[in-house]
């Protein structure tokens, strides 16, 4: 049973709503340089043909501040400038048109920065992500945690909120907050804090999480689990290689958590000494010939006669194998025998037919 979801203040990311009882939305960032804006266009469009809610762009340079405007228009999700060190960055950022912009308590620490930033989001009518890294705050001057992980996470939420109540006082309370973690327990004690002592949406995330194995472990327990206790209003998943994998990767913890309800819910047998087809080729084969599927589909594509039909039978469409057979299933009945070899087109015709239905 899932504990209900913590009711947080509404913040709006250019359309996108983060809490108030919005949905659960997945954000990635580009791994491009934005001068090159084609590129980085191209990559966002591919991004949200997947499914991405909301796109950050690292701003490291001037020029890239001033990219903004130009990757802006040619996108149909918001942008957030993602801002380290300088502050001038942000304000530029504001000034190109960007939707959010992220400063960390790590690196931008003068108050008057700060207050600048938070003058130039409020005259736009833009949100703040205040976003704080495990790795930015052990380093601040006096503050390098002695006692291990518990110290790490005071640190990490005493940064957080007193940057978030320095920037209230200033009048400006469009605030999404994260306090990202590269260990996956310290990434939860920090937001299971901070979910109890304000109402600001939280943003999640496990901070270099690793290659793709790693970071879809990590990130399935670390966000997750956070979101099976209530906590989270949207997240980013941390994949050292190509985005589109964060994207996949958080819609599939989203799917897993019944979050959402749309796509398909691929289940497959892990197989064992019973399996005599080459179910591990046929799954494959399945999910790259699978076309765009927005309404709720739970496809299973089982190896044997044990609990194959049964779960077949259960899923919207099906196929359970036999010793180099298997039999379709659709709506809980078997439909008709097909040789291993045809199995994988099969299954996808009737998944088009389905889709044709309606």
């Amino acid at each position: 049973m899932l504990t209900e979801r913590r009711q947080t203040r509404a913040v709006f990311k250019g359309g996108v709503q983060v809490g108030g009882g919005a949905p659960v939305s997945v954000q990635s960032m580009t791994k491009t340089h934005p001068e090159d804006v084609a590129e980085t266009v191209r990559q966002i469009h591919e991004l949200e043909a997947l499914g991405c809610d909301i796109i950050r762009v690292a701003v490291p340079t001037m020029a890239a501040a001033r990219a903004v405007a130009d990757i802006r228009k040619e996108i149909g999700i918001p942008l957030v400038a993602d801002v380290h060190f300088d502050h001038r960055l942000a304000l530029e950022s504001i000034r190109q048109g960007a939707d959010c912009v992220r400063i960390n308590p790590g690196n931008l620490r003068s108050r008057d920065d700060v207050a600048a930033v938070v003058a130039a989001a409020k005259e736009a009518g833009i949100s703040i992500r205040v976003g704080v890294n495990s790795g930015s705050v052990r380093r601040r001057d006096g503050l390098e945690p002695a006692g291990g992980e518990r110290d790490l996470v005071a640190l990490m939420v005493d940064a957080a909120l007193g940057h978030c109540e320095f920037i209230e006082s200033l009048g400006f309370g469009d605030i999404v907050l994260s306090l990202k973690a590269s260990g996956v327990p310290a990434t939860m004690a920090a937001n299971r804090i901070v979910a109890e002592r304000c109402d600001y949406p939280l943003h999640l995330g496990v901070t270099e999480a690793g290659t793709l194995e790693a970071a879809t472990v990590k990130s399935a327990i670390g966000i997750g689990g956070l979101l099976a206790e209530g906590i989270g209003d949207t997240l980013r998943v941390s994949v050292t290689g190509p985005p589109h994998d964060e994207v996949r990767i958080g819609h599939d913890i989203l799917r897993a958590l019944e979050f959402e309800r749309g796509g398909v819910n691929l289940i497959s047998c892990p197989t064992c000494g019973r399996c005599e087809i080459d179910l591990v080729r046929l799954v494959e084969e399945v999910k790259a010939k699978m076309p765009p599927v927005d309404v709720p589909l739970t496809v299973a594509v089982m190896g044997c006669v044990v609990n194959g039909p049964g779960e077949a039978a259960e899923a919207d469409v099906g196929i359970a194998g036999g010793k180099g057979f298997g039999f379709l299933f659709r709506g809980g009945k078997k439909r008709r025998k097909v040789p291993e070899d045809k199995l994988a087109d099969e299954l996808i015709a009737e998944i088009e037919s389905m889709l044709r239905e309606g």
